[in-house]
């Protein structure tokens, strides 16, 4: 007995000394350095004060002076104040710390006379804000309590100088432009939260204005310039110019609207001009252009920059513009930005001479068709999801970020939209810290914004999310198992129901499971019904093809996982409501299919049915019986020509081992007639010089290479040019080639294809390759 009373006690006191690390600010009030300047200092107090009674329900005070009493005190400073109200701040010896740089800040918590003080002690007023992002990260909130669980004593500064995000209140976006001024500064607030620093507004552009927009673009770009002033973050614009600037009438008007909104914001720190992507100017005219902008600029803005992308330009156009900067050095430009369609971001640094600044500008908002497209993504996922849907991909974009960074000073990321939220933070706590731990990350992003309960399990919900898009969708059964953890979560939290960020997490795994569960379902419908077209010569040609139709069609007819559909619809529809986020075009206004549209392709078929009724009608109007059997049996062995024959589509991720090329260049997948193509699904995917390795042959055999695809197809085996014996060149056509019999005598062939001279086209209508069949004769 006395020994479990032992065990008790040590176990209690165990627990004790556990709990007496915890630092209960509860009743805490909040005192701030009269040296911050005032719009920041009010900024501070609103954000501790909202952020916790939004999370606990509780009050913090605001204060002037230090009260006699026991309660803790949140104790804001300058590194540079020897005292706040009469009490001395406390202060390290040495001027390399971290609170001594650009935006640095030192968190420390400290006990005196039985009161706590947790100070935030920061080199500028900006860096005062991040302290208390901090702060707020680290935080334990909980319904009327809030804590700290141990001692703080961090000292930070940031590795990059620029961490910023592109939030263009603009027709285009997904979500943006159904924001109202109170949702821009919420969001705003929490990217600051999070380490971010600058925001980037799109002011012009778009001929109309979204139906969805509270207030005027012209007044929106002035109150999130008020916003960025209010936080003292950088508040950046992106403007193009879309026409020929040789036009003088035109070149004038330009100069002039950024003249009139220069003079209209309170704050204006850099103005960014992508020299392509759009518009179609060469650099002569390009720098003059802005040369005279900076004029303007200046006037209104001495403080602002002016920066350049060469997106689009040609080589001897990268080569006018440093030319450009050798002869002329422009004091008026403060950098240069790469972004996609740039020349390498390591040539630019390379080249950029020192006194300028290289900004990234990646593209953190799409999937496919963009300059990081989702690595191993299957084609369902393509097809429903497409551009720019729910994108959370952790580990993904802190490897992309970790690869550039050493090549940039800063970045400001390209979004369109809300669906990237959790990309943008952790873009932006790397730029901060880029050996900071991306769990650790995801931690405090679902501590802040799902309450401590849910920081860790959230997280891992999230990873979990992220693994969903990795390989064939078919063979991905922890697609499932990541379904059942966020149902769980869904169900035992239902005060999360309201929160935007929640609802796009629940909702993806409801689609991702929603897709998974179609493809084989539907993919299960096209084998039956090949089944049938094999009995086309007893069941008769119609018959046969009636009856196959049937089949494949009952993924209309019968569709699979309704359930999951209808969640589909209703998180869709929360998200309209909560975040403005824009899922439909008829439903909801988007602007555009490719702009979030999920709800629009999320029954987009999964097999071959729109195609295959296409091609039974054509064949129905052939007259010859045997040509309809022939094509027929073309089609039932599309994807298996047979004993001792290959197939392969070049792009798909479920292909073998024989395709040795990926292509992730933006332009593997098809996005034809808006996103509604009824060609053949391997035909939407593909390659324009794709490299096979061929093992196992038949030594005595005879081969056919049969390809389709588009347009021109330049074909070597082992090196040898082949000459065609049929060669069509439409969308879905074949082209064959006999190979000759020495090329396959040694049980192996290597196939390649040469690019054909296009420079004249317009990438989509470059030559490409979707299917290729070694087929034994």
């Amino acid at each position: 007995m006395k020994f479990i009373i032992l065990v008790f006690a040590v176990f209690a006191a165990c627990c004790n000394a556990i709990n007496a690390q915890h630092i209960d600010l509860t009743d805490a009030s909040i005192i701030v350095s009269s040296k911050i300047k005032s719009r920041v200092r009010e900024t501070l107090v609103k954000v501790l004060q909202e952020e916790v009674e939004r999370r606990t329900s509780i009050e913090w005070t605001s204060v002037k002076k230090w009260a006699d009493d026991n309660k803790p005190i949140i104790a804001i400073a300058l590194s540079s104040d020897k005292k706040l109200a009469g009490k001395s701040v406390p202060r390290r010896s040495g001027n390399d710390l971290p609170e001594f740089k650009p935006e640095g800040y030192r968190i420390l918590t400290e006990s005196k006379d039985g009161k706590t003080i947790v100070w935030i002690i920061g080199a500028d007023a900006r860096a005062t804000l991040f302290g208390v992002g901090k702060l707020l990260r680290e935080a334990r909130m909980l319904k009327n309590a809030i804590y700290l669980e141990a001692p703080l004593n961090v000292a930070t500064s940031p590795t990059q100088s620029i961490r910023g995000h592109q939030l263009g209140y603009r027709k285009t976006a997904n979500s943006y432009d159904a924001w109202d001024v109170n949702q821009y500064e919420q969001y705003i607030r929490e990217l600051v939260i999070f380490g971010t620093n600058a925001v980037e507004n799109i002011p012009f552009g778009d001929e109309n204005d979204s139906v969805h927009m509270p207030i005027s673009r012209e007044e929106m770009n002035v109150r999130m310039s008020e916003i960025c002033a209010a936080y003292d973050i950088d508040y950046w614009v992106w403007t193009p110019a879309t026409f020929d600037l040789r036009d003088t009438e035109k070149r004038t008007a330009m100069l002039n609207t950024h003249e009139q909104f220069y003079k209209a914001c309170p704050r204006l720190d850099q103005v960014f001009f992508p020299g392509g992507d759009p518009g179609d100017n060469h650099p002569r005219e390009v720098m003059p252009f802005l040369r005279d902008l900076s004029v303007r600029l200046k006037k209104y803005q001495p403080r602002a920059g002016i920066w350049i992308s060469l997106q689009g330009f040609g080589a001897e156009e990268i080569d006018y513009f440093y030319t450009y900067l050798d002869e002329h050095k422009p004091d008026w430009l403060r950098g240069v930005v790469s972004g996609p369609s740039s020349p390498p971001i390591a040539e630019t640094r390379y080249r950029l001479p020192a006194q300028y600044k290289h900004r990234q500008y990646p593209d953190i908002t799409h999937n496919v068709r963009c300059e990081f497209p989702v690595k191993n993504w299957d084609q369902a996922y393509a097809l429903t999801i497409g551009r720019e849907g729910i994108n959370p991909q952790p580990n993904y974009y802190s490897k992309i970020h970790a690869t550039y960074a050493p090549f940039t000073d800063c970045f400001v990321a390209y979004s369109d939209g809300c669906h990237d939220d959790v990309n943008k933070a952790v873009w932006s706590m790397r730029g901060w810290d880029i050996e900071k731990d991306v769990r650790d990350i995801m931690i405090e992003y679902c501590r802040f914004f799902f309450g401590q309960a849910l920081a860790e399990k959230a997280a891992d919900g999230i990873f979990a999310l992220e693994h969903d898009w990795v390989g064939p969708i078919v063979e991905n059964g922890s697609i499932e198992t990541t379904f059942e953890f966020w149902t769980n979560l869904e169900k035992e939290n239902p005060q999360l129901a309201g929160n935007w960020r929640w609802q796009l997490l629940v909702l993806r795994a409801y689609y991702d499971t929603y897709q998974r569960r179609r493809k084989i379902y539907e993919q299960a419908l096209e084998k039956q019904a090949n089944a049938i077209l094999a009995q086309a010569e007893t069941l008769g040609i119609e018959a046969a093809m009636n009856k196959a139709l049937a089949i494949v069609n009952r993924a209309d007819s019968e569709p699979v996982a309704q359930p999951l559909h209808a969640k589909i619809v209703r998180y869709c529809d929360d998200l309209f409501h909560s975040i403005g986020f824009q899922t439909s075009v008829p439903k909801y206004q988007a602007s555009g299919s490719q702009r979030g549209c999920i709800l629009d392709y999320v029954n987009y078929p999964l097999n071959n049915r729109w195609w295959l009724e296409d091609e039974f009608n054509k064949i129905g109007e052939m007259k010859n019986e045997q040509d309809k059997l022939a094509r027929l049996e073309i089609i039932r062995t599309w994807e298996n020509p047979g004993k001792g024959s290959f197939y392969d589509n070049v792009s798909n991720i479920e292909t073998g081992p024989r395709v040795l090329t990926t292509s992730y260049d933006a332009c593997d997948v098809a996005w034809w007639d808006n996103g509604y193509s009824r060609a053949r699904l391997s035909s939407q995917l593909f390659q324009t010089d794709p490299v096979l390795e061929y093992e196992n042959l038949d030594f005595n055999g005879r081969y056919i290479l049969r390809v389709c695809g588009l347009g021109d197809a330049l074909v070597r085996t082992d090196g040898e040019r082949l000459e065609p014996i049929l060669y069509n060149k439409g969308k879905g056509e074949f082209k064959e080639w006999v190979i000759p019999r020495h090329i396959t005598q040694d049980g192996r062939m290597r196939l390649t294809f040469d690019l054909p001279e296009e420079s004249h086209l317009n990438w989509r209508d470059f030559s490409h390759v979707s299917d290729i069949w070694l087929i034994k004769r």
